[in-house]
């Protein structure tokens, strides 16, 4: 990543830094990468709840030309699951 970074402050369990160290110390690679990839699979994960542009595959905002059907492509709820905390 070679974006600018703005800083910020997170509290993690002890057990989490002993494990992201860990991992450092394997790999080489910085705990930071980690906490942005982790960030990143978060924001994955729930960006049918933040707003955005809808796809041409999402079907609800676009409307079909008169005689023509659409398929069903979102027919699922939306709504988001309920956060639950995962212990690392």
């Amino acid at each position: 990543m070679s974006r600018k970074k703005i800083s910020t402050t997170v509290y993690i369990t002890p057990e989490q830094n002993e494990r992201l160290h860990l991992l450092h110390t394997r790999t080489k690679v910085p705990v930071a990468v980690y906490i942005r990839e982790g960030i990143d699979l978060v924001l994955k994960r729930y960006e049918h709840v933040l707003p955005g542009q809808m796809s041409l595959t999402d079907g609800a905002a676009a409307k079909p030309a008169s005689g023509a059907t659409t398929p069903l492509a979102g027919a699922t709820s939306a709504a988001a699951p309920a956060a639950t905390a995962k212990k690392m």
